[in-house]
């Protein structure tokens, strides 16, 4: 296997393991974060942890990705390749303040359970599960988003995959982008109809890309241009 098929391969299954550690971070803690009320019930911390291992592994994935594809891209645009491997960073560390902001409702959570006065830690409890939802909208949502439209970018450009892969990215990355404005203006809610399905055409992209990556890896000519530093057309599709 050529070095580009195996970074193809990593990086699709990176993708992948993305898409799963976000959905099953989300449908772990949101139940048990979802009202500040009664935010970490009984038995909740259980789904609580297992939701943050979730998320450290979109973590690591989510700056693997940025890695795993920065020596293919920056054989064609250096600056828009190791801008990609910023924005993923940015995008993990903004998931990991989110993490932490959790971990302390867990610690906070279990202080309030034995204190006379528990009006100063609910509230602490309920800023920090708003940080949380901040986190939410401002990683996977508006940095993700703005990471799409430059990889999207960058592939469409170089035709390292066919383009209606890449046009999935460029339509979906302004898109979460904007609903995501919304919702930070009170539009509508983060998960609500509209917001769900300003999503789709970003998980299509990540997915569709995983896929070819996985299963075919990047186009044959093009992927044979960058490997040498030779300029060639992106192919029509």
């Amino acid at each position: 296997m050529n070095p580009d098929r195996r970074t193809a391969m990593v990086a699709g299954v990176l993708f992948l393991v993305t898409e799963v550690a976000a959905i099953g971070g989300l449908v772990l803690q949101r139940p048990a974060l979802g009202a500040a009320g009664r935010v970490l019930g009984p038995g909740a911390e259980s789904r609580v942890f297992l939701g943050v291992l979730c998320e450290v592994v979109l973590v690591v994935a989510v700056v693997g990705t940025g890695v795993a594809l920065y020596p293919v891209l920056r054989r064609r645009s250096e600056g828009l390749a190791l801008g990609y491997v910023c924005g993923r960073l940015l995008e993990a560390a903004v998931i990991t303040v989110g993490i932490l902001g959790v971990l302390s409702v867990v610690t906070l959570r279990r202080d309030l359970a034995g204190a006379a006065d528990t009006a100063p830690l609910a509230a602490a409890v309920r800023g920090l599960v708003a940080l949380h939802e901040w986190t939410f909208l401002l990683g996977p949502n508006i940095a993700l988003g703005l990471n799409t439209l430059l990889l999207a970018y960058l592939m469409y450009r170089t035709g390292l995959v066919p383009r209606f892969v890449a046009v999935l990215g460029l339509v979906g990355g302004p898109l979460i982008c904007a609903s995501a404005v919304a919702v930070m203006f009170g539009l509508y809610p983060q998960l609500s109809g509209p917001g769900s399905a300003a999503a789709v055409p970003v998980f299509a992209w990540e997915v569709a890309l995983a896929a070819r990556l996985v299963t075919r890896g990047f186009e044959p000519s093009t992927a044979r241009a960058a490997h040498t530093g030779r300029v060639a057309p992106a192919p029509q599709h």
